[in-house]
């Protein structure tokens, strides 16, 4: 199944991530995921909201909707950029995604962040809604 009817839906329900601290350091793809939808799920995410605060040194930011790849979405194959190396000023917040350009998330796909490489680290914030 693809993404169910969102005109006569059973469920919705509201929800929050937060990551703390993303960088790439240490990270094998870079890439952290903030919001998923699983295959076979029988849902869609509407993000509605993905705020990324700069904690300490001036970063930058990519937003990756992507799609699960064998367990990995580092290749250009299976991701498109919904941000590309935003600047987020020191102790500063960027709005990426809000209620003005939502997007939907099918099954299978997921949406992530990367911290731009020895620019610091973000905190993100993602607020959705699991419609079912």
């Amino acid at each position: 199944m693809a993404a169910p009817n969102i005109v006569n839906v059973a469920t919705i329900t509201g929800i929050t991530s937060a990551v703390s601290g993303i960088a790439t350091i240490g990270v094998t793809d870079g890439i952290t995921t903030v919001a998923s939808n699983a295959a076979g799920s029988g849902k869609v995410l509407k993000i509605n909201s993905l705020v990324a605060t700069a904690i300490g040194a001036t970063t930058g930011i990519d937003v990756l909707l992507f799609q699960e790849h064998g367990g990995r979405h580092n290749t250009a194959i299976s991701t498109v950029s919904l941000a590309t190396t935003m600047t987020v000023p020191i102790f500063s917040s960027l709005a990426v995604i809000d209620k003005t350009n939502s997007i939907y998330i099918e099954e299978n796909k997921q949406i992530g962040v990367r911290a731009q490489s020895n620019a610091g680290t973000l905190d993100v914030v993602c607020s959705f809604e699991d419609i079912s």
